[in-house]
């Protein structure tokens, strides 16, 4: 009985290899042979191949096809896409479902992706179901192209070409992210956004380059504006400008200078350079 099972299991090894290779070299004909399979190889090369640029830690092809799940999740939706496309029921659904728990994102089918998108890391990635997302844009982990309540029709983002969204930005409603945009981490964005310029903060506040293109895709986070507290600076030096003239005024009216709170130091610190230049 034993050497029954023996002598049949490598013959059903054989049988599983066979299988794989006929299921490999059907797929491989289907990428060659056809003139869907070939945009759709073209296609799969292009977003490991903006990998390739984006990311220093790619090492090979290898390491991108195994290690990558944003490359896995794009790949998952372009299937449960197409299947939606095709106006399929429940399936593409589902297929969103299963690339969300093997990924950790979670892209409705119905969102339209262009090419050369780059999910980095990915965990936590939310993209709802009439967002549209421009090419050669790259999204960090913790970011959500959500809607803000419940309306129908166009209510999610839409994106534009070679935008960078930081990690945990939260992109609501259904905006106009222009090209060539940065979105700072954690930034809350509900307003549309200009091309070529900067978001940062909570709510978002969008900082214009002067028109000039942000070039390739990256965040120089350590040089991203803060415009609340260059909005403080402002108050300060105003506050500042104002106490000289006080003081002006009461030596012309022959009254003794009044004394001066001095300013905490710790809060100047807080506020950067530009205090203490006022």
């Amino acid at each position: 009985m034993k050497s029954g099972n023996a002598s049949a299991s490598p013959a059903g090894g054989a049988s599983g290899l066979l299988k794989v290779a006929l299921a490999a070299g059907a797929a491989y004909a289907y990428l060659r042979l056809t003139q869907t399979g070939r945009r759709l190889a073209a296609t799969m090369a292009r977003d490991m191949q903006a990998i390739r640029e984006r990311d220093p830690a790619a090492r090979n092809d290898l390491e991108i096809l195994t290690c990558y799940p944003g490359l896995h999740a794009l790949w998952f939706h372009r299937l449960a896409h197409a299947l939606w496309r095709r106006k399929v029921p429940v399936l593409p659904r589902f297929v969103s479902q299963v690339n969300r728990f093997l990924t950790g994102i979670e892209i409705h089918p119905a969102a339209t992706l262009g090419d050369g998108l780059f999910i980095d890391h990915g965990a936590g990635v939310v993209i709802g179901e009439t967002s549209e997302v421009g090419e050669n844009v790259t999204i960090y982990q913790g970011v959500t192209l959500g809607g803000t309540g419940k309306e129908t029709g166009k209510r999610h983002p839409t994106i534009g070409d070679n935008v960078v969204i930081g990690a945990g930005a939260l992109l609501l409603g259904s905006i106009k992210v222009g090209d060539n945009v940065k979105v700072g981490a954690g930034s809350v964005v509900i307003h549309d956004v200009p091309p070529n310029s900067t978001v940062v903060g909570n709510p978002g506040r969008t900082v214009i380059t002067d028109g000039a293109k942000v070039g390739i895709p990256d965040i120089d986070y350590t040089h991203l504006p803060d415009p609340v507290a260059e909005a403080m600076r402002c108050l300060v030096r105003r506050v500042i400008q104002l106490e000289s003239e006080l003081e002006e005024l009461r030596v012309i009216c022959g009254k003794a200078p009044s004394e001066r709170v001095p300013i905490n130091e710790e809060v100047c610190d807080l506020l950067g350079d530009g205090v203490e230049d006022a």
